[in-house]
């Protein structure tokens, strides 16, 4: 990230600078100048490009006496707390499966608002749509990402794992603190008309990025430290560290909650093997006639655990449904934050301070296309328009550069609010020990309750009851 800030320097200094760089053919500096234009890539499925600006006008803004007043304390510094956060909204997303004929066609998702008391009917394509739009206004802010879409063959776990991950994506979107008080938001969770799609693309029309409307865009670079570079790469390596971490920690929850899940269904086949068992009515030989009162008593006491053994299936089920919910899903939401924030990252590097490497480079061609014309005493208009392409490529460096430093504004404050998610790990935690603990307190009781009706299993000479005995060290029950 070093190299962000040197071709800040490197721009200035280029601006500055009476040394002229040596006299290189025209046509040499003309191709090599339209090849710089071919290398420009096109923008960004993530990172759309703003509306147009005349750059000069947006130099202007910056210094603006309305503009230059001092606000209250530092806007850089977030004060939100996770609770806020939280609180700020919980949508809801459920499926509403619509069939035609014998094949489902197409999913549609109920989405529900608690803050504006909505319920709202959208396809997967609003979404993207949605995305697109969030996308276009906050290019440097954390946008989470959407789930695959369908694919041929699509099982009802692929539905689901889908749902859950909308429904990630909505809350994270609703409780940013930007895009939360944005109309598109309000838009998507409670317009109720069939063109929504519509309705969030004109909601976005005519409205620059938030570069465009942020009054303290222009002044961005007078709110960020002096290390900024360093504190990025110092936090984006530890947010890093933290993802992996947690993906691992995600990867483990999903194996104990499907052991649970597993546990419950071997537990009630288990039952049903016993209830087989007490159920069969094939005749006993008659050298086994003396202990046929025996094995009928046995028969019943088994047809009688199954009920015990599938209420244990039940308790262990239970357990592993609550942790898919309250520990997996959480530990999801905070991975699918960490990976915006990874891809924000991504879209800094590649979409602003890579365009601004390219207008730095491209503006060096010019000074030395404009060295050539002067050395060759071209003609007044050919040198005329060579200045006035100098003066725009020097205004639009200057966008660049306010654009990259209001990036990497945007990008303290985002790392700050990952910081205020961290605290989740403590509420993941709780439901985790909760879900132990009230998982294996019930499935204890219906052992327990289960004990007693051992003992007919236990039958002794003479018909007598014996008691189970307790196992040696070896495992083993004398005879």
């Amino acid at each position: 990230m070093g190299v962000n800030e040197g071709a800040v320097v490197a721009g200035l200094r280029l601006r500055q600078c009476t040394c002229e760089p040596a006299v290189q053919p025209e046509a040499e500096v003309t191709r090599a100048e339209a090849e710089a234009d071919e290398e420009a890539d096109p923008p960004a499925a993530d990172l759309p490009t703003p509306q147009a600006i005349e750059p000069q006008a947006i130099v202007q803004q910056a210094v603006a006496p309305s503009r230059m007043q001092m606000p209250q304390g530092n806007p850089l510094l977030l004060s939100h707390t996770l609770q806020e956060l939280l609180a700020r909204d919980t949508v809801q997303v459920e499926l509403i499966p619509e069939k035609k004929g014998l094949f489902l066609k197409h999913v549609e998702y109920e989405v529900s608002s608690q803050r504006f008391k909505s319920s709202v009917y959208r396809r997967y394509n609003d979404f993207v749509v949605f995305q697109e739009m969030l996308l276009h206004k906050f290019p440097y802010r954390m946008v989470p990402a959407l789930p695959p879409k369908r694919m041929l063959g699509a099982d009802r776990e692929f539905i689901e794992a889908r749902r859950r991950a909308l429904k990630r994506f909505v809350n994270l979107v609703a409780r940013h603190p930007l895009f939360s008080e944005d109309v598109v938001l309000k838009l998507f969770l409670s317009f109720s008309g069939s063109d929504v799609q519509n309705k969030l693309k004109e909601s976005a029309q005519c409205v620059g990025d938030e570069f465009m409307n942020c009054k303290l865009a222009t002044r961005a670079k007078d709110f960020l430290p002096a290390d900024i570079q360093a504190q990025f790469a110092i936090s984006r390596e530890l947010i890093r560290n933290i993802y992996n971490s947690f993906h691992k920690l995600r990867d483990r929850a999903e194996r104990i909650a499907s052991r649970a899940i597993d546990n419950a269904a071997d537990l009630l086949i288990f039952g049903k093997e016993l209830s087989a068992i007490g159920s069969d009515t094939t005749p006993l030989p008659s050298w086994a006639a003396l202990n046929s009162s025996t094995w009928g008593s046995l028969k019943q006491a088994l047809k009688g655990l199954s009920v015990e053994f599938a209420l244990l299936a039940d308790k262990a089920a239970q357990q592993g449904k609550q942790e898919e919910n309250d520990v997996v899903e959480k530990l999801n939401l905070f991975l699918d934050l960490l990976q915006s924030y990874k891809d924000l990252c991504e879209r800094h590097e590649k979409g602003v301070l890579h365009k601004h490497q390219r207008a730095l480079h491209k503006y060096s061609l010019m000074k030395r296309q404009m060295m050539s014309a002067a050395a060759q005493n071209r003609e007044p208009e050919s040198v005329e328009q060579l200045e006035s392409r100098i003066v725009e490529q020097e205004n639009a460096i200057q966008t660049m550069e306010l654009r990259n430093y209001f990036s990497l504004y945007c990008l303290h404050q985002e790392t700050q609010l990952i910081h205020v998610y961290l605290p989740l790990t403590s509420h993941i935690l709780r439901a985790f020990v909760n879900s132990q603990i009230q998982g294996h307190k019930e499935m204890s009781k219906v052992w327990n309750d289960l004990r007693p009706k051992l003992s007919c299993l236990f039958a002794g000479p003479h018909s007598a009851l014996t008691p189970p005995c307790s196992p040696p060290e070896d495992g083993l029950c004398p005879h």
